[in-house]
């Protein structure tokens, strides 16, 4: 990208699909073989922060972070890491998302370290964000995975990887493919979904779960603020769920925007 040739991010493909299209290249390929030689190759950094709590960052990351010139990503995600570096700090809503990745990619393409923050691991609901981030700059982007409140949850809910259906909501674009899997495996495994605030909250996707036909008395677990210290969990069912359908704003819903709906399939613990 240039000062020229600024990127649109209402423009070409999908930023998730763009980000998915190839892998990312080797250190090899980068500039050597070593982590010594993929530091000299001055990737840009797409670091998943965890769930918000610090604790939960892992070193790697962490010294992303710490060694960037400039680190770019939304108020929300770079609040919880602005205490980790002395870099400058980029932040963004939806709406100057684009300049402040323009401004990322100049800086990226002058010399300085740049490091992209997103919330959780970047290989779940951060993609578009990750796309966008590699259509800003030029050097390679080189993934640095996080723990995410996804895996977080899966803990507190019990409900293993290997049998759970995950979705995430929480992108812009159409929803019917994503809703579609989430009616196909409810009830015969269990589900994780990331809510979008705040038109797909928990009670909204119980009940778009409730008229594709799922029993109303599987259990349900809202998991919010995982990890941290307001850390809250509500248990339970799919039909009670559904009350709280219908909002249209933080004030309209119970829940959190830092959230993730647990849906479990029965489990048969006799044998």
């Amino acid at each position: 990208m240039s000062e020229d040739d600024p990127y649109d991010l209402n423009s070409g493909a999908d930023p998730a699909t763009f980000a998915a299209a190839a892998p990312e290249p080797s250190v090899g390929e980068i500039g050597g073989g070593s982590e010594d030689a993929e530091d000299a190759a001055a990737p840009v950094y797409a670091v998943g922060i965890g769930p918000g709590n610090s604790e939960y960052l892992t070193p790697r990351g962490r010294r992303a972070i710490r060694e960037a010139d400039v680190v770019v990503g939304f108020e929300t995600v770079v609040d919880f890491v602005a205490d980790e570096t002395d870099a400058d700090l980029l932040t963004c809503g939806y709406a100057d998302e684009a300049e402040a990745l323009s401004e990322f990619g100049r800086r990226v393409a002058a010399g300085e370290r740049g490091t992209a923050v997103l919330m959780g691991d970047a290989n779940h609901s951060g993609y578009q964000f990750l796309g966008k981030v590699q259509r800003a700059v030029e050097p390679p982007v080189r993934v640095i995975p996080g723990i995410s409140s996804l895996q977080i949850a899966a803990s507190r809910a019990r409900t293993p990887m290997e049998d759970t259906r995950f979705v995430t909501l929480h992108k812009s674009g159409s929803l019917d493919a994503d809703l579609d899997r989430l009616a196909e495996a409810v009830g015969e495994r269990h589900l994780l979904v990331l809510p979008r605030p705040f038109d797909w909250m928990p009670g909204d996707i119980a009940e778009f779960l409730l008229d594709s036909g799922a029993d109303e008395s599987l259990d349900a677990l809202v998991l919010e603020r995982l990890t941290h210290d307001d850390e809250r969990i509500t248990r339970t069912t799919l039909g009670d769920l559904r009350d709280s359908a219908g909002g249209s704003g933080p004030d309209s819903t119970p829940y959190s925007d830092l959230t993730v709906l647990a849906v479990r399939a029965p489990v048969d613990a006799t044998d």
